[in-house]
Formats: structure tokens, sequence, C-alpha cells
């Protein structure tokens, strides 16, 4: 089955090298790029910084022009340019989003969308009826390719319906981590006698690699020298950093993204905001919870609290052990596979029960920083996690 990887709105710095990572794989057969609201030179530039031995691979959505110069596989129509340019004789394709379209079309081949809850556009949901979508697509009479929410795990349904091949967005570009780096989260907190930088570098040491910039009430002077100490310290040691609730200094400290509380900005609203490549962490205190975030587009969950914990005001009903095995349960019953990680007032000696409960990490701030040695208490609570 065919892949197509369509870029994001945004341009960024070194768009490029991933792009030409993708082609160079051999597991796209083509990249998509859209950029409305580009200008030509931003997306000439863009064509320049790709290796030409990629360009029959390369399909354009705006400027088409640009693809008869620079010698382009293909050409993609839209409302902003319905019409390919003269004398075009490479590809073309286009987009539709009713199956009542499909007769006719012409085209190359089509987009046909959404067919599952966008990734990158939280919302937007297709209401296909696949009996409907199986008999159209057996006598569409070119290549269709299904977008909208695709990810490995729908590739066997897809194929099953009938589609040629599948594009997608959301899946291709959205924040990645690994479950090493998620297994155990700082989260810093402020106390008299350290710095959260000095917090930071202790657990940092001891084999931690996610922190999260949490320090409520601090000014936006502080909080942007804190996140920058912090940024500093988490590249020397290859760590992902977060910052808790403030969205608008994401890009300012180029964070890896941002955690929302309940009571925070919403989910869907922070990823319009930040787009698809930044990770947005939201937290749950119900399955519930859960569903709301996975359909806003969160990234991971943070569940909690375990038990009482001094560092939150206003504190959401204690889940326990109980607890955390019946979300779990229902996640996996609901087929939503967000990361969960396990918060407040976790000590050491309960991370391998709530590790068995089916959560993916534990977040942490007290155990550690009020350790006599941080960098130690970090590496039992690793080996904890791992029981090794």
């Amino acid at each position: 089955m065919r892949k197509i990887a369509i870029t994001v709105p945004e341009f960024f710095e070194g768009e490029a090298q991933p792009i030409t990572s993708l082609l160079g794989s051999g597991e796209y057969w083509r990249v998509h790029l859209r950029k409305p609201g580009s200008t030509a030179a931003q997306m000439e530039a863009l064509l320049r910084a790709i290796p030409a031995q990629y360009y029959p691979q390369l399909s354009l959505h705006d400027h088409l022009d640009l693809a008869v110069r620079y010698n382009l596989g293909g050409v993609h129509l839209n409302s902003r340019n319905p019409e390919a340019p003269a004398g075009w004789s490479g590809m073309v394709s286009r987009s539709l989003h009713s199956l009542d379209q499909l007769p006719g079309i012409d085209g190359d081949y089509v987009f046909l969308s959404p067919i599952y809850p966008s990734i990158s556009k939280p919302g937007y949901c297709g209401n296909f009826d696949f009996d409907a979508l199986r008999a159209a697509l057996k006598s569409a009479g070119k290549p269709i390719f299904a977008l909208g929410g695709i990810t490995p795990e729908r590739f066997d349904e897809v194929k099953s319906l009938g589609f040629s091949g599948v594009a997608m967005l959301g899946n291709v570009w959205r924040a990645q981590f690994t479950a090493e780096s998620f297994r155990l989260q700082y989260i810093t907190h402020p106390v008299e006698g350290t710095t959260l930088a000095e917090q930071a570098e202790q657990t940092l040491r001891g084999g931690c690699r996610w922190v999260q910039l949490r320090h409520k009430n601090a000014d936006r002077d502080t909080l942007l020298r804190e996140g920058r100490e912090l940024r500093r310290l988490c590249d020397h040691y290859g760590a992902v950093f977060i910052i808790d609730d403030h969205v608008d200094l994401v890009d300012a400290l180029n964070a890896d993204g941002v955690h929302l509380g309940k009571n925070d900005m919403p989910v869907a609203e922070a990823r319009r905001i930040l787009g698809i490549r930044k990770i947005i962490g939201a937290t749950a205190n119900s399955f519930a919870d859960i569903a709301r975030a996975a359909e806003a587009g969160a990234d991971y969950i943070g569940l909690g609290p375990y038990r009482f914990t001094t560092t939150k005001v206003k504190l959401s009903p204690v889940l326990g052990l109980d607890g955390y095995r019946a979300i779990t349960a229902q996640c996996r019953d609901a087929h939503i596979a967000l990361p969960i990680v396990a918060i407040g007032g976790i000590e050491a000696a309960d991370v391998a029960p709530i590790m068995a409960t089916g959560v993916n990490g534990v977040a942490v701030s007290g155990a550690i920083r009020n350790a006599a040695d941080p960098a130690a208490a970090t590496r039992e609570i690793i080996n904890r996690i791992t029981n090794d």
C-alpha cells in the first residue's frame, strides 16, 4: 500500500532534511508540499534545499508554476489553484470530501477525507458509511488515497476498504518521544535553598530524560530565565523539556511542548496555536477526561493524583491503585492508546505497584527533590520502573 506524506502548513527550520529523509527511506511514494499562505520565495527556498533527485516525487499545492520551473513530479489542485499550469504534463491529484464527488473526477489520483477523526485538526471528523465507501471504491476507476486520522494501526482496515494507499500529515509530523524518556518525568517545584536548574540537573544526572518546568505564580521574566536554564540542561543531557500551562512561552523557550491542567487552556486551542510538532500533555482524573483529551489532540496524559500531594492547591479525588487499574482498562476497551504517566505524591516504593496497573510511567517531584542524594533517588526510581 502506497504512502504519501503531506507537509505541515507552516515552514520550520531544517524542514528540507526530514522531507529528504522520508523520500530517501523508500517508505513514502510521494511528499505533498502544502503551504497555504506561503510566498513563492518561501516555497522556492524550500525546494532548493531538497536534493533535485527527489523532485519527481514532490507535488505542489501552491505556486504551481514552480512545479514547471523545477520539473517536479506533480501538482495538487484545490480551490486556490483549480487548474494545472499551462502545458503541464506531470501528475495531477485532487481532494474530495464526499462520495458524491467521486464519479467522473479527473486526475491521476485522489485524496478522500476525513476517513477517521483528524490528528492535525481536532474536531474534524468524517461520517462515511464504510459499506458505501467500500462499494464506491470498487468502481472508482482511479487510485484513491485515504486521508484523515490515518495511523499504522489503521492500515489493515484502510486496505480492506479498497483504498489504494494512505496520505498522512499528523502521523508523520506529530511530536515524537521515546518510551525511555517518558517513563520518568521530573516536575520542578520552587523551594528555598535550591534553584529549579539545580533540581533538574540532579535528576538528569541520575538518568531522568523528561523535565517539566512548573512554577506556579511566577512572573513571565522568571519563567523565561528558568526556562532558558532548563532548556540548556535538557539539550546537554538529551532530555525532553516541557513547560507547565504557559502555551505562550513554548516558542520563546524552544520547549518541546506544554502540559495543560484541567483549568488551563483547552487542548484543542493549544493544538491550533502550537501545531502538530509540539508535545501537548493533559491532566486527567477520570476516563472521561482522557477521552476528551484524546479527541482534542493530546499526546499524553498525566493521570492522578495517586495520593494526596502538597504541591497541588486544588486537588482532584485521589485514585490509588484501583483507580489506575480501572481507568487503564477502560482505555484499552475504548482503543485509546495515549501514553499515561501517573502523578501525585508518588514515592519510590509506590513505583512498581503503579507500573503494574498499566500506566507507562510516573511523574515525580518531592521524592527526588527532597532526597539526600537526588541523583541516586532518580536512579532508584528508574530501576524500579524497569524492574532491574
